[in-house]
């Protein structure tokens, strides 16, 4: 059984960093896909940042590019990160890790779908205005 658990979230000012990480548990092969999402109060759940382990693609929101970094560990490889600089207002919201197992694609050009098949609980993130 796949289990998601994030960890990380917190309350920061304009212009700060956070750093978000996903760690799976249940598989430990690699070419999982691995992404987050985040929902704000009263809107609908939007795919930031994704990555295919094991040293694949990896796609970006234009609403996070440039300020977001997703990526696997080196040291922990049942875990991905999001670090997440240049926070804005905008990016309040809870983020929520979800996975497939393979197969499957991350493209860089295309928009994330909330159809993974694994999700965490989410961790809250809030960068008051």
């Amino acid at each position: 059984q796949v289990h998601l658990t994030e960890s990380g979230g917190g309350s920061v000012q304009t212009g700060g960093s956070l750093r978000l990480s996903c760690e799976v548990s249940g598989y430990t092969g690699s070419r999982a896909c691995v992404a987050w999402f985040r929902q704000a109060p009263g809107e609908e759940r939007e795919g930031v940042a994704a990555i295919r382990t094991g040293g694949g693609l990896t796609y970006y929101s234009d609403s996070v590019k440039g300020r977001f970094t997703i990526s696997q560990r080196n040291d922990k490889k049942n875990t991905v990160d999001l670090e997440m600089n240049s926070l804005e207002p905008e990016d309040t919201g809870t983020y929520y890790c979800a996975a497939d197992l393979p197969p499957c694609a991350v493209s860089p050009t295309l928009p994330l779908q909330p159809s993974f098949e694994y999700w965490g609980r989410g961790t809250q993130v809030s960068v008051p205005s």
